[in-house]
């Protein structure tokens, strides 16, 4: 999950469904994206799903009794501590409470006391969702700024197939980060990352490849994100287990099949990021089998791979941005200046092996951005998350301000 979720408070209502189980694994996909959680559960709700579960995974006492010494002073507390209010399951009965103003229970006193955005999850059986009087409490809810994520359609607690289905966790978690917690400034801008390295075959069992993680490029790709982008990452072979909720995932080998992935897409993104480590070289025969150790020697014959980053730079349109990455040993920055010329790039960002912390495999890394127009910016030793900060606040600077 995109962990823009860091350090915001979310505030999780249960109510009576059976699709209250699916709460337990919201609790924990919520958590472990970096948000403090509370849990405010109806009495009904504690039929379907177990108070000391949600109480273990989200670090927090459950709530549930209005009365309760710790609640009752608190139902104002809580509306206004939290960053959202979520409530997922809601059940027909507690959408009908909500509509009319009710205040029976902890939860809804909760709610008509938040400050803050709230966003339900509805889960109920087909002909209930159905209902008039439904659609009429969805509209008054809606009509009091209240969020709604669309029921889906799928096999239903009656046995029945249809609409009514709560959300998957996974969804939720997409809606309230996509709608909430994403900066908009790159908001309708369609952006391209590669990341990772190449493998080159030598034949089925040998390869030609580097030492890249793909660390940066998922970096790049997700700070992307949380500016509102659309992102595909083409990520070559990598042992990282990339969770890309929301950003599109492409998986290539070889160089070449990076190079036709990137064209296929390239014309109808707006930014372009090349952090991949793509390998210069591959054999000019592949061996269908694998080669048997016979010779004291092998003698390879490699041929060039198609340059990415220069393809691109000469089919650029007006209005791209197109930014390369240079990992150099010697004479950095001549390099990277004469990349930045050769490539068309709009931006080139060095990278050198001689730096501390810096290059393949660590989760740091010092950067210099060199732009086709202005000067040279260098930067610290950082994490590659919070460097993936700085080569996107330098694209929106520079292009987008």
């Amino acid at each position: 999950m995109i962990h823009v979720l860091k350090g915001k408070k979310i505030l999780l209502g249960i109510t009576g469904s059976i699709a209250a189980y699916k709460s337990i694994y919201l609790v924990r996909l919520l958590v472990k994206a970096g948000a403090e959680v509370k849990v405010i559960m109806t009495p009904a709700a504690a039929d379907f799903v177990s108070s000391l579960t949600l109480s273990t995974l989200s670090h927090h006492p459950v709530l549930v009794d209005m009365f309760d010494e710790q609640s009752w002073s608190n139902h104002v507390m809580l509306g206004r501590w939290a960053d959202m209010m979520v409530i997922a399951p809601l059940s027909c009965n507690t959408l009908a409470k909500m509509s009319h103003g009710q205040c029976d229970n902890l939860l809804l006193a909760v709610y008509l006391s938040a400050t803050c955005p709230v966003v339900v999850a509805p889960a109920m059986d087909e002909d209930m969702w159905r209902h008039p009087a439904t659609k009429e409490n969805i509209k008054k809810l809606e009509s009091f700024g209240n969020k709604i994520i669309p029921v889906e359609k799928g096999e239903l607690a009656s046995g029945l197939f249809g609409d009514g289905r709560m959300a998957e966790p996974e969804e939720i978690a997409r809606f309230i980060t996509g709608n909430f917690f994403l900066t908009r400034q790159l908001a309708n801008k369609k952006a391209l990352v590669t990341a990772g390295p190449t493998y080159e075959a030598i034949d089925p069992v040998r390869f030609i490849g580097n030492h890249s993680s793909g660390k940066m490029g998922i970096a790049i790709a997700r700070e992307l994100y949380k500016r509102g982008a659309d992102v595909t990452l083409v990520m070559g072979p990598s042992s990282i287990d990339f969770s890309a909720n929301g950003i599109r995932l492409v998986r290539v080998t070889s160089a070449n099949d990076m190079y036709k992935a990137c064209h296929k897409i390239f014309d109808k993104m707006d930014i372009a990021v090349m952090s991949a480590a793509v390998a210069d070289y591959t054999p000019v025969q592949k061996s269908s089998q694998k080669i048997k150790k016979k010779e004291d020697h092998l003698i390879l014959e490699l041929t060039k791979t198609k340059d990415i980053l220069k393809s691109l730079g000469e089919k650029k349109k007006p209005g791209q941005v197109l930014v390369g990455f240079a990992l150099e040993t010697t004479n950095e920055k001549k390099y990277a200046l004469e990349k930045l010329a050769k490539k068309n790039a709009d931006m080139i960002v060095l990278n050198s092996l001689n730096d501390a912390g810096a290059g393949f495999g660590y989760d740091t890394n010092k950067i210099t951005i060199f732009p086709k127009k202005g000067k040279e910016m260098k930067f610290d030793n950082k994490s590659k998350e919070e460097v993936a900060k700085d080569i996107v606040d330098t694209i929106i600077r520079l292009h987008y301000a």
